[in-house]
């Protein structure tokens, strides 16, 4: 019995083995563990530091083409005042209301380009909360030639991007400059546009950066120059870099990381996992190798859906950034009033609208791109930028339609079609030239009355190229309104799966007694919202509400202009007997103002028109409004005039208000926003 155990291996020893055999197998796939978790951690962190890179470098690019583009409008415009030097004030300031808050620009003419206004002319325009700062800054102290955003401004015939300084004139903040060459009928360089990005901007883009705790960005010119430094890194400490170059700008962006931040999570892993090996090898083994598996799968998971959010944030800023979203969009135009909205049924959508005003002639559109998500929201974007593109130089809605129709067919890699609606409206007539693509027929409201406006359906965009779409015109009247919608209205769904449809739409619309634009768009949000009773959005809902009113008259405080008046008036329909007694009214109060309010200095005049309707006694009365920003003058404190009295006896004047308040039903006064505003009212 003894010699038979002598030959047995003693029992220590197979337990030995056994746990050795288990704790090589699951230290090596610890190390597996250790290392694959350090790849995906690698490539997470790439792949987060890239998507954020993007979303600054999209939001600066965006940023940047704003400025580039003001500053050529702003060029443009000042080369159509340099007969009027003064005027060059009015359109700083109309440039500066196009920007984001505290935001600078300027026009800086060559020294002695307007002697009257002394060797050096600089107008400058600054942005803030409190409003728009408009002054002269050229003088010996501060002489522009010698800055080098002038200096290149000069000698580039394009958009240029200078270096950081120290703008001690206008904003009073370190900045960069975009300067843009203003010529003059001979084409000679005489004054420089500069719009300034202050570097307090970019360095509050470091919130979207924060990819880890600790990490910091910087940004530098082409040129090398730190635009937004990063603070300095701790000596023997490892770092990760990541980098991103600015396309519009030339600009070098980079994030970085600290190593240990980077991988901290990693590294506390390794150390439960060591401590768990010393507690069970056979348990822990067990336990990672489950935990190998579901953590490998986590980490795929992640990285999938993190992905798959960075996309769709990106693809929800760039629609977003695409569309109209300041309303009413045109403070210079009072002739129209509009409203949109887009509500995505998922994260992003394929609905989209646009308007933009050239040559006095309103471009709109809308669409619905077959589908939802990211591949509609790609072509969504992608349309949006052609009708901007095609018609930025075409002016019917024939030849916008057919351009993109090509274009989007030629392109059409992933089968996808967009009905489509174009408009083009003349602002001065109310003629309105517009072409279908098999979208929803949009409703006409006109004197109280809603009805389908006729349209040739054609057939979506994408689908044939070639397509021979036909177009219609139709005549738009002062307080006509116009719907456009996507089927995301008509097709919305409650629980039971009825449809909202034509009639109620139609219905909706008949109900608001309310003609704005946003208002009846919130009317209509509302019955839908009543109607699907909290059930899931099924498709994308977009509306947009265009609404042309009487244009108004803009003319300079010059006598001159005042036969443009009865030209005006005739154009807005009042009844033949009040027609020259009201114009006979508006031209002495208009008179007044030209002789009054601007005393030694040029300005303008603002007349505007409106139809009401008398609430109390509903009957109609037209109003007219009067609107300078000259100095305080109310031309209603004038006494009434004693006409029994001889012309010897009476003082001098009066008689104009007096004639003014005779032929008017009301007149009123009111000093508002530095502006003098004078109304006056006559009952139809």
């Amino acid at each position: 019995m003894k010699k038979n155990n002598e030959h047995q291996p003693p029992r220590s020893w197979s337990s030995f083995w056994i746990l050795l055999v288990a704790a090589a197998l699951l230290e090596g796939i610890a190390c597996v563990q250790y290392f694959a978790s350090h790849k995906a951690v690698e490539r997470e962190a790439v792949l987060r530091a890239r998507n954020e890179l993007r979303k600054v470098e999209l939001e600066i690019e965006t940023r940047t083409i704003e400025m580039e583009t003001t500053a050529k409008l702003l060029a443009k415009l000042a080369e159509q005042c340099l007969d009027h030097p003064d005027s060059i004030y009015g359109v700083t300031r109309l440039a500066a209301g196009t920007l984001r808050r505290n935001t600078s620009l300027a026009v800086a003419f060559i020294p002695d380009y307007f002697p009257e206004k002394g060797r050096y002319y600089e107008v400058c325009s600054t942005l803030s909360d409190d409003g728009i700062y408009t002054r002269q800054i050229g003088s010996d102290e501060h002489d522009y030639t010698l800055m080098e955003w002038f200096r290149n401004g000069l000698a580039i015939d394009s958009c240029w991007w200078c270096e950081p300084y120290l703008d001690d004139s206008g904003s009073q903040t370190w900045v960069v400059s975009c300067s843009c060459p203003v010529h003059d009928r001979n084409g000679k360089v005489v004054a420089v546009v500069c719009v300034d990005l202050s570097l307090d901007y970019l360095e509050q883009l470091s919130e979207y950066l924060q990819v880890f705790p600790n990490s910091y960005y910087s940004i530098s010119s082409g040129n090398g120059h730190l635009i937004v430094p990063a603070p300095d890194t701790i000596p023997g400490r490892k770092y990760y870099t990541f980098s991103e170059d600015i396309d519009a700008t030339g600009w070098h962006m980079e994030i970085i990381i600290p190593d240990d931040v980077l991988y901290a999570d990693l590294r506390r892993l390794g150390l439960i996992i060591t401590l768990m090996m010393v507690l069970g090898l056979i348990v822990l083994a067990a336990m990672l190798f489950y935990a190998a598996r579901t953590t490998r799968k986590l980490i795929l998971s992640t990285e999938k859906n993190e992905r798959m959010e960075s996309e769709l944030y990106i693809a929800n800023a760039i629609q977003m950034a695409m569309l109209p979203k300041i309303f009413p969009p045109f403070a210079d135009r009072p002739d129209l009033n509009i409203h949109g909205i887009v509500n995505p049924a998922k994260e992003v959508g394929g609905d989209l609208y646009d308007f933009y005003v050239r040559h006095d002639k309103l471009f709109f559109c809308i669409g619905d791109v077959s589908g939802k998500g990211v591949p509609a929201s790609l072509v969504m974007a992608m349309t949006r930028s052609l009708f901007r593109t095609i018609s930025s130089h075409e002016d019917e809605a024939q030849t916008i339609v057919k351009a993109m129709n090509n274009s989007l067919t030629e392109q059409n890699t992933m089968n996808m079609f967009l009905t489509f609606f174009v408009g083009v409206m003349d602002c001065k007539t109310g003629m309105l030239d517009y072409c279908n693509a098999g979208h929803n027929a949009p409703v006409l409201m006109t004197g109280g009355e809603c009805s389908m406006l006729p349209v040739i359906p054609n057939i979506p965009l994408g689908v044939v190229a070639d397509y021979p779409f036909e177009a219609q015109k139709v005549q738009i009247k002062p307080n006509d309104l116009l719907f456009l919608y996507t089927d995301g209205l008509t097709e919305a769904e409650n629980g039971a799966h009825h449809l909202f449809g034509d009639e109620r739409m139609i219905k909706s619309l008949q109900t608001i007694s309310e003609s704005c634009p946003r208002k009846v768009i919130e009317h209509v949000q509302n019955d839908v919202n009543l109607f699907v009773a909290g059930a899931e959005q099924s498709d994308d809902l977009t509306m947009l509400a265009i609404r042309y009113q009487y244009p108004a008259l803009y003319m300079r405080n010059d006598i001159q202009q005042i036969p443009t008046l009865a030209e005006w008036l005739e154009g807005i329909g009042l009844p033949v007997e009040l027609l020259m007694p009201i114009n006979l009214a508006i031209e002495e109060a208009v008179t007044n103002v030209m002789l009054y309010a601007y005393p030694g200095h040029h300005g303008s005049v603002l007349v505007e028109f409106a139809k009401m309707i008398d609430p109390q006694t509903a009957d109609s009365r037209a109003v007219f409004t009067i609107t300078d920003s000259g100095i305080p003058f109310d031309p209603t404190q004038k006494p009434e005039v004693d006409i029994s009295l001889s012309a010897e006896e009476r003082e001098i004047g009066g008689l104009g208000i007096h004639l003014v308040r005779q032929i008017m039903s009301e007149v009123q006064y009111e000093r508002k926003e530095e502006k003098n505003i004078l109304t006056l009212v006559k009952n139809l």
